[in-house]
């Protein structure tokens, strides 16, 4: 979880020829989760694990979904500071994990990565959804142990193991700004 304090900014309002301000907010928490994906691909009704950039929109949108305090103001967050924004996506970047497991290979399949798909890897690793509010890459992280422990019950699907490694992938290449 990433706690922030937002500052209250002072805004030019063109219609009333006036300031205001926009709320502040003191240890705001954000969880970059499967649950807040899973809200954002709701609202775009796209993945949100592509190589693609996402517009500053998307972005912005995509950082209300985070937000676990259900009385925030949310349209505060659209004008979030560019430092307030490096934070939370170093947050989103950051592992969470110890665990560092070996890259399995490139993605060989088209599928695309749904919130949908990761709780049916979810449900076919038998890991209860409360790990849904961890910190995204620590759930992935979990879900490759589980792929690569249960070798002798049962398998993952080919293609399913190919589209796991390929939101893997997608999220790496996101973190580090690269297309391949």
């Amino acid at each position: 979880m990433l706690r922030l304090d937002i500052p209250e900014i002072e805004v030019w309002d063109e219609e009333r020829s006036e300031f205001f301000y926009t709320p502040g907010y003191k240890g705001l928490e954000l969880e970059h989760s499967l649950v807040s994906i899973s809200k954002w691909e709701g609202k775009w009704q796209k993945p949100f694990l592509t190589a693609k950039q996402k517009t500053p929109e998307e972005t912005t949108d995509y950082v209300r979904c985070m937000v676990l305090d259900p009385n925030v103001d949310l349209s505060a967050l659209s004008l979030l500071p560019p430092e307030t924004l490096e934070r939370v996506n170093v947050y989103i970047a950051t592992p969470q994990t110890a665990v560092l497991l070996p890259s399995s290979g490139s993605n060989r399949t088209n599928e695309k990565i749904t919130s949908e798909l990761i709780y049916y890897w979810m449900i076919t690793a038998g890991i209860p959804f409360e790990c849904e509010t961890w910190h995204f890459s620590r759930l992935m992280a979990l879900l490759q142990v589980c792929g690569r422990k249960s070798g002798g019950g049962k398998k993952m699907k080919k293609n399913d193991i190919y589209a796991q490694n390929a939101a893997i992938n997608a999220m790496r290449r996101k973190q580090l700004g690269t297309r391949g």
